[in-house]
């Protein structure tokens, strides 16, 4: 006997007006009512009840957000909750705030002062733990693989199949799709490893917790190995050598900050510790650019280069990774050694015991996946023929592979129309009605047609958050509608870097800063950004306690 397909009504199609239901209520059906295949199942407003096929006629509107990033988690954060039903989709249960992230990954600052649980937003928030593997714009449904396990195995870098698709042979969770009446897609982006061979097996990236979590374990067992007596490992001095260096790749602040982090931890705590390894220890960081942090001007640039060479960070600029592998025989096998191959130094490859990936994004495999298919276009009520449903792309911006949106984060889409000379074509459109109703992108994965220089940070993710939330707060009020207000304006406060050794340097639109000033400034923005009071509480504490007792070196 086959598997019985569920029947199920969207939230969108429901008009209380005529069938009256058991609870006094009146309900309607329109006619795009849809089937679900086996194994999927349906999600109603009351979370995964699927027997609940009616909602009452006064409920909020519903806005599903994908990803819990800094866009996703800000525009929730400022979202009404009086206003709207806010749903997330999330494979992570928890905000990272990662410019404190690389002082997690050397014990600075333990894991939970930078992590705000999504739950803890609002008690009553929905919240849905899963990977979002399709979206059908035009029944306004999300399908969702379960994966509540995804946290224990948090790392920058998704499965990906060929062609940069998301590797469907790696779902093993439950299927089951989540309407919508508006969607936020703020999903974000993953590390860019440019097709260099062995760089997502045996390289870490730092862009979540644990990630942190992995360096610094790695880099505290590596200091334990070498200091075993000789004798008792084989490791010769060179091997040490070799284990001990910390090899970084990517000169903008991520890259730049982690080194800085983790010559204070050695500098601070692990000399004392192992001070027979000091002379094996080196910090070296790669880049493909003439200098690094090309976002300040030469002068901030020339002042950090300088702090690094007091502090023997070697930086190798101009410098292009090949290769990463592990050493031959028992280095390699046992010991985690691993070789990099430099194009400047020819077949020489460079040993090193920790490889951090810090070069920039890519973009999401899930808005990969939306741009290359076709979808119908969602319609008004009294045109539902699927024959009259016109078929659309998502416009995207070449260069970035980003989401083409307007100045209120509403999607372009290209539109395909029929022509007798010319049959059917996808044609980009201009007009108000290339638009795709309901849908909004913010974040690393959108681009602004009329602003498209925007720097891929934090700092304009929130911003772009906080602006779309805001809108549609007053929209739902009634006090004006989404394209009658204001566009988008970046408002630049400015960037900052964390040099080691208490200093700092800040570039704003008016003013630089450099050294223990820029230092003071660096800490108490992000502490004043922090998202909610409880961390604003346990940063400085923690900050506090590795100051007078030394960061955490326990391994676990």
């Amino acid at each position: 006997m086959d598997t019985p397909w569920i029947l199920w009504i969207p939230a969108s199609s429901i008009n209380a007006s005529r069938l009256k239901s058991q609870d006094g209520f009146h309900y309607t059906l329109r006619e795009d009512l849809f089937l679900f295949p086996p194994g999927v199942h349906p999600v109603s407003t009351a979370g995964l009840d699927g027997e609940k096929f009616f909602h009452h006629k006064d409920r909020k509107e519903r806005v599903v957000i994908l990803g819990s990033g800094w866009a996703g988690y800000s525009f929730a954060k400022d979202l009404d909750p009086e206003k709207y039903e806010r749903i997330f989709i999330s494979p992570r249960s928890y905000f990272v705030f990662t410019p404190l992230l690389a002082s997690t990954a050397v014990g600075t600052l333990e894991f939970r002062t930078v992590l705000e649980p999504i739950r803890r937003l609002d008690y009553g928030i929905g919240f849905h733990q899963g990977w979002a593997q399709d979206i059908d714009f035009a029944n306004k449904t999300i399908r969702v693989e379960a994966n509540a396990n995804a946290d224990s195995a948090s790392k920058a870098v998704v499965p990906i199949g060929q062609g940069g698709q998301l590797n469907q042979a790696s779902a093993r969770g439950a299927l089951f799709d989540v309407p919508y009446d508006k969607l936020v897609i703020a999903c974000g982006a993953y590390s860019q490893t440019f097709g260099i061979e062995g760089v997502r097996e045996h390289a870490n990236f730092l862009r979540d917790v644990g990630d942190a979590r992995r360096i610094r374990l790695r880099v505290l067992s590596l200091f334990e190995l070498c200091a075993y007596p000789k004798g008792v490992d084989n490791l010769t001095d060179e091997d040490r050598a070799n284990l001990l260096h910390f090899a970084i790749v990517g000169g903008g602040p991520t890259g730049i900050e982690y080194a800085s982090e983790l010559h204070d931890l050695i500098h601070d705590d692990l000399s004392k510790m192992y001070p027979d390894l000091l002379k094996f220890v080196r910090i070296t960081v790669y880049d493909v650019s003439p200098k690094v942090l090309p976002m300040f001007d030469q002068a901030l640039s020339k002042y950090a280069m300088d702090a690094f060479k007091r502090q023997k960070i070697e930086i190798r600029t101009q410098h292009n990774i090949e290769r990463v592998r592990p050493a031959d025989g028992k280095l390699g096998s046992e010991y985690g050694e691993l070789k990099l191959k430099i194009k400047q130094y020819g077949d020489k490859e460079v040993g090193a015991g920790l490889v951090v990936w810090s070069t920039g994004l890519m973009a999401n495999p899930l808005i990969k996946q939306l741009a290359s298919k076709d979808f119908a276009v969602p319609i008004s009520p009294e045109d539902r023929a699927e024959a009259r449903r016109p078929k659309a792309k998502l416009a995207t911006d070449a260069r970035t592979g980003g989401i083409l949106v307007d100045e209120h984060f509403r999607v372009r889409i290209e539109t395909q129309t029929t022509d007798a000379a010319k049959g059917s074509e996808i044609v980009p459109t201009s007009s108000s009605n290339s638009l795709l109703r309901d849908v909004f992108v913010l974040g690393d994965a959108a681009v602004i047609e009329s602003q498209r220089t925007l720097p891929k940070t934090a700092q304009v993710a929130a911003q772009q958050a906080t602006y779309l939330a805001k809108v549609l707060n007053k929209a739902n009020e009634g006090v004006i509608d989404v394209k009658d207000a204001p566009g988008f304006k970046f408002r630049n406060w400015g960037v900052m870097t964390y040099l080691g050794s208490w200093k700092a340097i800040h570039q704003g639109p008016r003013d630089e800063l450099r050294g223990w000033a820029a230092w003071v400034l660096w800490r108490s923005a992000y502490l004043a950004k922090s998202m909610s009071w409880r961390n604003r509480f346990l940063v400085p504490i923690y900050w506090l306690v590795s100051w007078v007792f030394g960061r955490g070196i326990s391994r676990f």
